[in-house]
């Protein structure tokens, strides 16, 4: 079994899935024009995305949890490639609104089921690694696929940068198909009573975690174009470029996030990256109208923004015993609650022209209360065990 190359058959669906995600930040203004529409009304299909994720990611499981891993995996991408492929040829925006939510649908499962899978696939105490792994497809396409999707969008139409998300699709499934290996269904796990493990109060503190800490990241990454072009002074020409220097960064992030969770446990580099996430979004708002500063910001913040993601989802998947796959899925849903609030309250400042570092303010209050959350799981932690002592 080639183990790397199973890894990197989750990295293409990774890759897709972040493509069709993150590349509608950059090609919001095309898309609020060519529908006519406002730009925070076009946030609203970031926040349509997000409700398809949020409902699929545990219900698709729920559905489909008695089928083998790789059975699952391929269904569900069958179903983006699909959903993905309509968006090609959506003729208004409400239609539009539906399609992006029909093709958020697989999202949580496909990552929820993925995760679950490369930490099985991994060594002993290498499971958040291989899961970053399977991240890096999310990350590498910020590097390449929003870019492009982006430069394609922009220079041509929205629509061709769908056909682009619909291929990728179609070479993840053959990926899957014959680099997959066949894992048996691990019949300890009942999805349906999966459910049992809500419970308890960790589950429901992790998932607080994702979708408010991460909603800090949405709330900046949402309305970047406008940032960069607006306030930062840059030709639209360039934001291509320049959010292929943040994927850089977010890829570099998402290596370090899984190696810290790896070394000094997850619950701990979740709560120092928060914090630290904190910092940097408010340094965005400082530095905007300097060009080389909100570079570098930019850039930094994509490092520490993605960083937050492996500790995270490793620290679910430990705190969910016999469910891991339920509870990952689960944390899918989490992060895109997170991508609708930070779309949807970062719009909110912005409507009432505050302009366009107005997010950055709400995007360092979500992850501020993230970073608060993650400590109160440490003193839940000690509460439990106290307990049983």
């Amino acid at each position: 079994m080639n183990i790397q190359k199973s890894l990197i058959a989750l990295a293409i669906g990774g890759f897709g899935i972040g493509m069709t995600e993150f590349m509608m930040m950059g090609l919001l203004p095309d898309i609020a024009s060519d529908l006519s529409v406002s730009i925070p009304e076009a946030g609203y299909l970031i926040s349509s995305y997000a409700l398809g994720v949020v409902i699929g990611a545990p219900l698709l499981v729920l559905i489909a949890g008695n089928f083998p891993p790789k059975k699952l995996l391929i269904g569900l991408m069958v179903l983006f490639t699909v959903f993905n492929g309509l968006s090609i040829i959506v003729p208004s925006y409400n239609l539009f609104l539906v399609t992006r939510l029909l093709s958020g649908l697989p999202h949580g499962a496909f990552f929820g089921v993925g995760a679950v899978v490369a930490g099985k696939l991994a060594k002993q105490g290498k499971e958040a690694s291989a899961i970053a792994i399977m991240f890096s497809g999310l990350t590498f396409a910020n590097i390449v696929g929003i870019p492009l999707g982006t430069y394609v969008g922009q220079s041509i139409s929205w629509r061709y940068s769908f056909l682009i998300v619909a291929a990728i699709g179609l070479l993840a499934i053959l990926s899957l198909i014959f680099w997959m290996p066949k894992i048996e269904k691990n019949e300890g796990e009942k999805p349906k009573e999966g459910l049992k493990i809500f419970k308890h109060l960790e589950p429901w503190l992790v998932l607080l975690i994702t979708a408010v800490g991460t909603g800090g990241f949405f709330a900046w990454f949402s309305y970047i174009t406008p940032l960069l072009t607006d306030v930062s002074g840059f030709a639209k020409s360039n934001v291509t470029f320049i959010l292929m220097m943040v994927g850089v960064g977010m890829t570099i992030g998402n290596y370090i996030g899984g190696r810290l969770a790896d070394a000094i446990s997850p619950i701990k580099a979740g709560t120092i990256l928060l914090f630290t996430m904190v910092i940097c979004l408010f340094g965005i708002k400082l530095v905007a109208e300097n060009q080389m500063l909100s570079l570098v910001m930019n850039f930094i913040t994509g490092i520490v923004a993605f960083s937050v993601i492996a500790p995270i989802q490793m620290l679910m998947i430990k705190s969910a015993k016999g469910a891991e796959m339920l509870a990952s899925a689960s944390m899918q849903a989490g992060f895109n609650i997170g991508n609708a609030l930070g779309a949807f309250f970062g719009g909110i400042p912005i409507d009432n022209g505050f302009g366009y570092t107005s997010p950055e303010v709400v995007g360092a209050f979500m992850a501020f209360l993230g970073a608060l959350i993650c400590i109160s799981v440490m003193l839940n932690r000690k509460r439990v065990a106290q307990k049983y002592a």
